[in-house]
């Protein structure tokens, strides 16, 4: 028991010490997904001179704070985007490791790091990009296969009818008014929340993440002063939040 706490206490701490790598991480696949940049594994660049930048540039969150948020390079300030990604990863983690430990706490940071990065190349983009989304499809599936998480018919009838719902309902609304209110990357990022938490915990996933996206689209028209039926926004991040709070919590209904 003594062993097995220890064990439980050092993974918690190495995936704290991890996650703001992780949410930098994220942050960089949006920042090249936006711009059509494949080298992932590239010298990362000021955003203002481009000069490459120092390792002892871009250490999460210490960075930033021992350079009062400008680019040592140029002095100018740096986007605030990579720090709130950082802070982000690190609070998920911390928010899971507070409730679980051991494998499930592995599997609910990393899925937390993928959601995170899945909604920030939405909000930069209004794309879920396919690696992403149905890389987590085949994990859910996986999990359930492996007996982790529940039964596996349960599961991939979760991701089914994930992926049927938000598709047909997508196909609807644009043969109504000509306008696609809702992407196949959508669609399948509630086929990954299906294939992790099973069908009957869809319900909870569509709640949080419609009350979200809803608050998030009247918050963004009335800064705008825009606030109509066209007002276009990204629905990937609330879905995941609705996707991370039910495969912490379980689904809100009971």
């Amino acid at each position: 028991m003594i062993g097995q706490d220890v064990s439980d206490t050092v993974l918690a701490v190495s995936l704290l010490l991890a996650a703001p790598c992780a949410g930098s991480f994220a942050a960089l696949l949006a920042d090249r997904f936006e711009d059509d940049d494949t080298d992932l594994w590239g010298r990362s660049r000021c955003d203002h001179c481009r000069n490459a930048l120092l390792a002892r540039d871009i250490v999460p969150i210490i960075s930033h704070i021992a350079l009062r948020g400008r680019a040592r390079c140029c002095g100018k300030k740096m986007r605030p985007a990579l720090l709130f990604a950082e802070l982000a990863a690190l609070a998920a983690t911390l928010w899971a490791a507070t409730i679980t430990s051991g494998l499930v706490l592995g599997l609910s940071a990393l899925l937390a790091w993928v959601l995170l990065g899945l909604s920030l190349i939405d909000l930069r983009t209004f794309r879920l990009p396919d690696p992403g989304t149905l890389g987590l499809v085949l994990v859910g599936l996986l999990l359930s296969v492996a007996g982790i998480t529940g039964s596996t018919l349960d599961h991939a009838a979760g991701a089914t009818l994930g992926y049927i719902a938000f598709a047909g309902i997508g196909w609807v609304w644009y043969r109504w008014r000509g306008i696609e209110a809702l992407g196949l990357g959508d669609a399948k990022l509630l086929a990954a929340a299906g294939a992790w938490v099973g069908a009957a915990a869809l319900p909870s996933v569509l709640l949080i993440g419609c009350g979200t996206g809803l608050l998030f689209a009247i918050s963004t028209g009335l800064s705008q002063r825009k606030l109509t039926g066209q007002l276009a926004i990204p629905f990937g991040p609330a879905l995941a939040l609705g996707f991370w709070i039910t495969w912490l919590h379980g689904p809100i209904f009971f």
